[in-house]
């Protein structure tokens, strides 16, 4: 708040110049739903604001905050990077169509291997397909299509009746950092899953503990005693 109004915080009441105070355009308190709020607008050196979420469910709220905060995180990683690509999976049928193309060059197993990571690529398209209700096998086959003609930027489009259109004149947008870090940690999981060739159990940690045997003849010298009270 100091730092918006460009004021500075003061231990005394005393000896305050006109440089220490801050300023703003307005102030006032205003009631919201059960609680009172300050307002401060027009302050001559805001970097940020204050949002309130207001719903009639606590679960409700939450969940909007969730989105908000995930929104706000784009914007920021986007600013950062200052690179975008299409969102709606044109970037990664792209993707899939370089690999797949360049895997026609690879002889032997490899090829298998490189085909296979193209067809892994194609699992978000066509999960945005589902999602939307829309006719995944005819959608990927258009952007197939688009994508060999060299249109890059065509991706899925779940309001138009074509399904399909060039998402970034349509402005879906995503920060490049995001597609890299997703596809990264994907190929480092998978390779890392691969890499295991043999699972080792112990028997005796599945089996049920049923703690320490007894010594012989303890439950011959607890009847003895229980008859010997009984007289």
């Amino acid at each position: 708040m100091v730092q918006a109004v460009g004021g500075s915080i003061q231990a005394t009441c005393s000896d305050i110049l006109r440089e220490h105070l801050g300023t703003c355009a307005t102030f006032e308190e205003r009631q919201i739903g059960g609680e009172r709020y300050n307002i401060f607008e027009g302050c001559p050196k805001a970097k940020t604001c204050t949002l309130l979420l207001r719903g009639g469910a606590e679960q409700f709220m939450e969940e909007v905050e969730r989105s908000l905060h995930d929104a706000i995180m784009v914007v920021k990683r986007t600013v950062k990077s200052g690179e975008v690509v299409a969102g709606g999976g044109a970037i990664e049928m792209e993707l899939s169509a370089h690999v797949r193309k360049h895997a026609l060059s690879i002889p032997g197993k490899l090829q298998l291997i490189h085909a296979a990571f193209a067809k892994a690529l194609e699992i978000i398209p066509r999960q945005i397909c589902d999602n939307a209700g829309l006719d995944s096998t005819g959608i990927l086959n258009k952007l197939r299509m688009r994508h060999a003609k060299g249109e890059t930027w065509a991706g899925v489009d779940v309001d138009g009746p074509e399904g399909v259109r060039n998402n970034m004149d349509a402005f879906v947008w995503e920060p490049s950092l995001v597609k890299v870090n997703a596809i990264s940690s994907a190929a480092e999981a998978a390779s890392l899953i691969l890499s295991i060739d043999e699972t080792v159990k112990n028997p005796q940690s599945e089996a049920p503990k049923s703690g320490p045997k007894a010594p012989r003849g303890t439950a011959q010298r607890a009847l003895r005693g229980r008859g010997m009270r009984g007289r």
